[in-house]
């Protein structure tokens, strides 16, 4: 008997502004209930954000983590929204110990919340605010290859019907999204976005090319212009390290005018 484990990379938008009925992120908004619909309700879920980086590791592991609202000059509304959520120690001891015994340094932090990378989109995608939640962060030394070896020691995670969602951006120039789209910007944009569908869908690639096609990056197409700065696709590095194989599923959907990508595993494992 095997039990599987949905693994799921997201574009999750510009702040709250998915919440707030922005039309820029309609496409995006549709693209995240679509996926939740499809999916069996998880038991729990693990959200690898980019809007928290630390020395190592970090998981929260209080029972009710309150929320961060970690953006700026916003309605006041933004701050307002609410998704109470229950977290769920027993999963980031069990998240910490892998990571562990895995040969990554990793800390429990039973004070920090939700910021908008988990927050936001699961008000979209589990509305109930239900599932029992575990936020990862980053390692701020945004080493590519650190980030796929996390996501290696995550296989080793025994929890049934567990959700993992890697919460970023395949596109995250902060410039280009409030600057007027050229023909140049799009075919960057695209450019970028087409090797990164290959990379993660082609399933002619070995995992060893795989991984080394995420572990450099930057060598891509107009990589630098679509991440000046690449804690937005680090998320994508955490799901492919513990899924291992080809994405079953690529999404995409325009959001803020710049062509996005979406990435989906289900991946099972012998039931002990």
């Amino acid at each position: 008997m095997t039990t599987p484990t949905d693994i799921l990379f997201i574009s999750h938008g510009g702040g709250p502004m998915p919440l707030l009925g922005d039309p820029g992120h309609r496409e995006m908004v549709e693209r995240l209930k679509e996926i939740a619909d499809r999916l069996r309700k998880p038991s729990a879920i693990l959200v690898i954000s980019a809007h928290w980086e630390e020395a190592v590791a970090t998981l929260t592991s209080g029972a009710n983590p309150p929320l961060i609202y970690d953006y700026h000059g916003f309605p006041p509304e933004s701050y307002e929204i609410t998704y109470p959520c229950p977290g769920e120690p027993a999963l980031a001891r069990q998240i910490h110990q892998a990571l562990e015994q895995a040969g990554i340094s990793a800390r429990l932090d039973d004070r920090r919340g939700f910021d908008h990378g988990t927050f936001v989109p699961l008000k979209l995608m589990y509305p109930k605010a239900d599932i029992p939640c575990v936020q990862l962060s980053l390692i701020n030394s945004l080493d590519a290859a650190a980030h796929l070896a996390i996501g290696r020691a995550l296989q080793a995670l025994d929890v049934d019907d567990l959700l993992v969602i890697g919460s970023g951006f395949s596109f995250h120039n902060m410039q280009a999204f409030f600057a007027p789209n050229t023909p140049e910007t799009q075919a960057r944009n695209q450019a970028f976005e087409d090797w990164l569908e290959e990379t993660c869908c082609d399933a002619q690639i070995d995992e060893a090319e795989r991984a080394e096609r995420l572990r450099h990056w930057d060598r891509a197409p107009y990589a630098r212009f679509c991440h000046p700065r690449e804690e937005h696709l680090l998320p994508l590095h955490v799901c492919y390290g513990m899924a291992g194989k080809p994405s079953d599923r690529h999404i995409s959907a325009t959001i803020l005018g710049k062509a996005s990508g979406m990435f989906y595993w289900r991946v099972s494992r012998q039931a002990a």
